[in-house]
């Protein structure tokens, strides 16, 4: 593969004079500090004044501590550094609206930008320690916002677009936000959203906000101004430029709340050396992201992924191109025509929106000119076989890498990936462990399981990008993350290494249907529907039973031109016993348009089960499509 020559991570090997990829996290394992301390370097990651100990783990693992000594920062090293390499005049964001309008910044621009508003951020008083909330879409102004706030010692609060008032008013509430930069509206599938009514709604019960900064989303806008609302543009054309403060390594970045559907969201908390590094490693190592890349994830700010973004590409010295709205509007092929118009040569993606393109007509995408991509990775729910083999095929042409990415908004980012060094990789795997992490496939008792077995993959060393506990609720993490298997960070995910030493993952662990007292993941039930060719996609959940214990329950969504009928019924209980066994055929299966999913694109399989048994629901704001839960209750109540 010519990917593999000229890789990044090829010339780290290179450097190192290591021979393999695993003989490499052979040796991060070993020598962490030599690792962490490595990748900074191959990076040139700027330090205003060196650390004198790389990790403290005097408090243990749980609260290990990096860079003591040294500072830094996250905003310096995307900007000033990146631009003093040349790459002042470099396209650093190229931005497509819904409609069709672009945009262009070089790095000298997103830089002007950046500084102007870190100096108003100033003006209002915001500090070191300040939270600012990120209550925006995916425009050029997100990333300018994103990089002053953490270039000044602040926090950043970033928030999925797509929330509602109840939703912003918890998060802000625990995190105590004093500004909030968002915009006046942005577009989805056509339909105008008011972002700043929602946040205008939510400010009631918010009485340590003290600002709002309205970015106009036209050139025609008009902010009107009070004493809490500002005008972005009067905003930065009134700021005294600032540059990045050096700031003590462990400083918090950033807050990240998780989603879910039960309990109160959960605040992530990374720090600029941890934040950074993490990134680096992620994408300019293992991932292989270099300057002359043009990236296009299609993201959001809520989404790790999104800072994620925010900070890799500029690390990099890279271009992000960043899009309104969703991949499949205003035209079905949007993103491949994106990837077209743009030359798009990084291409992120999820499973689920693939399985959504595999449903339209091959010339959807067929009619477009890929071959600008280098590389392709993608994150969020396991793959099926079907899809991977799909995407490879009509998107990759079977010459681009599909780098499989996982690990979670508490990890900084992955804990397993795929490298260019691996070649035709198996559907669905993973090369390995990212180094570093320290990834293991344990049992309950944490006792490493055998090749081919399923387990819960966990972490047994601390690493630089992991959450530095949750925002003020030390015991929540611990008990989260640290209590179930001493010694051990417990992911909450199942994992398996095959014979060839491949690795994978089966989903959440506590989706676990367990019948007859057989365990099983429901992606395996799910596989063997999706495997008929009649399902876009699935979840699988187990239910009550009076005689098994559980029985399983498939909820379904029919691929393109398929009826849904009690043939088909016959069809996918058929193959479920033909793959697993009569003892996980499906006590029922129902069908919908659409399964809940979070912003990251998950299906929310306990969801669905809180549904089916008409349990409490709990918290719905991570959803991206709230009425497939009325769908599913209507359904439910028919079957």
């Amino acid at each position: 593969m010519n990917e593999t020559r000229g890789s990044q991570l090829g010339r780290f090997l290179k450097r190192h004079d290591i021979a393999d990829y695993q003989r490499l996290c052979d040796q991060a394992a070993s020598d962490p500090e030599w690792f962490w301390r490595s990748v900074m370097e191959f990076h040139d990651l700027h330090f205003f004044k060196p650390y004198e100990r790389l990790l403290d783990v005097t408090n243990g693992p749980e609260w290990a501590q990096w860079c003591i000594g040294g500072t830094t920062n996250i905003a310096y090293n995307c900007l000033n550094r990146t631009i003093a390499t040349g790459r002042g005049n470099h396209a650093a964001i190229i931005w497509e609206g819904e409609n069709g309008e672009q945009r262009t910044l070089t790095y000298d621009e997103l830089a002007s930008l950046t500084s102007r508003a870190a100096g108003g951020l100033m003006k209002l008083g915001c500090g070191r320690g300040d939270v600012v909330g990120l209550y925006m879409p995916m425009i050029p102004e997100t990333i300018a916002a994103y990089l002053a706030i953490v270039g000044i010692g602040s926090i950043a609060l970033p928030l999925f677009s797509g929330f509602g008032a109840q939703a912003i008013v918890e998060r802000f509430a625990d995190a105590k936000a004093k500004v909030v930069v968002t915009v006046d509206d942005t577009y989805r599938r056509g339909k105008k959203m008011s972002m700043l009514e929602v946040m205008d709604s939510a400010v009631p019960s918010l009485p340590a906000l003290e600002h709002i900064i309205v970015v106009e989303r036209h050139a025609e806008s008009t902010i009107v101004e009070d004493a809490r609302h500002i005008s972005w543009r009067h905003f930065i054309d009134s700021a005294t430029a600032m540059t990045p403060a050096e700031l003590p390594a462990e400083t918090p970045a950033m807050i990240v709340y998780t989603s879910g559907t039960t309990g109160k969201p959960k605040g992530t908390v990374h720090s600029h050396c941890g934040f950074m590094t993490k990134v680096a490693l992620d994408f300019g190592l293992i991932l292989d992201l270099q300057a002359q890349d043009r990236l296009l994830w299609m993201s959001d700010m809520g989404w790790l992924t999104g800072p994620i973004l925010a900070v890799a590409v500029p690390l990099m010295g890279a271009t992000l191109v960043l899009a309104e709205g969703v991949p499949d509007y205003p035209e079905p092929g949007r993103l491949w025509k994106m990837v077209d118009a743009h030359r798009i040569s990084f291409l992120g993606v999820a499973p689920t929106m693939i399985r959504a393109f595999m449903q339209q007509p091959p010339e959807t995408v067929r009619q477009y000119d890929l071959s600008s991509l280098r590389i392709t990775a993608a994150t969020g729910e396991p793959w099926t076989p079907e899809a991977w083999n799909w995407f490879c095929r009509e998107v990759g042409h079977g010459r681009v890498p599909l780098l499989n990415y996982s690990g979670g908004t508490e990890i900084g980012g992955g804990i397993l990936a795929g490298t260019v060094l691996h070649n035709n990789l198996e559907p669905c795997a993973f090369a390995g462990p990212i180094p570093g992490m320290g990834a293991v496939v344990v049992d309950e008792q944490g006792n490493k399981v055998a090749r081919g077995q399923v387990g819960e993959l966990a972490l047994s060393v601390p690493s630089i990008g992991l959450t530095r506990g949750f925002w003020q609720n030390r015991e929540r993490y611990i008990e989260t993350y640290w209590s179930r298997i001493p010694g051990l960070w417990v992911h909450g995910d199942f994992a398996s290494i095959d014979e060839q030493g491949l690795w994978y993952i089966h989903g959440r662990s506590d989706d676990t249907i367990k019948i007859a007292g057989k365990r099983i993941g429901p992606a395996e039930v799910e596989a063997a529907l999706l495997s008929t060719g009649k399902i876009a996609e699935a979840a699988a959940v187990g239910v009550p039973d009076p005689i098994k214990g559980s029985s399983v329950v498939c909820v379904c969504v029919p691929a393109r031109n398929v009826i849904a009928d009690q043939a088909l019924i016959t069809v996918l209980r058929d193959a479920t016993v033909a793959a697993l066994g009569a003892s996980f055929r499906p006590k029922d299966v129902i069908f919908v348009s659409d399964l809940p999913k979070t912003r990251t694109m998950k299906i929310m399989r306990r969801l669905v089960r809180s549904v089916l048994l008409n349990e409490a629901t709990g918290d719905l704001s991570g959803l991206v499509n709230p009425d497939s839960v009325d769908e599913l209750r209507a359904q439910r109540q028919q079957a």
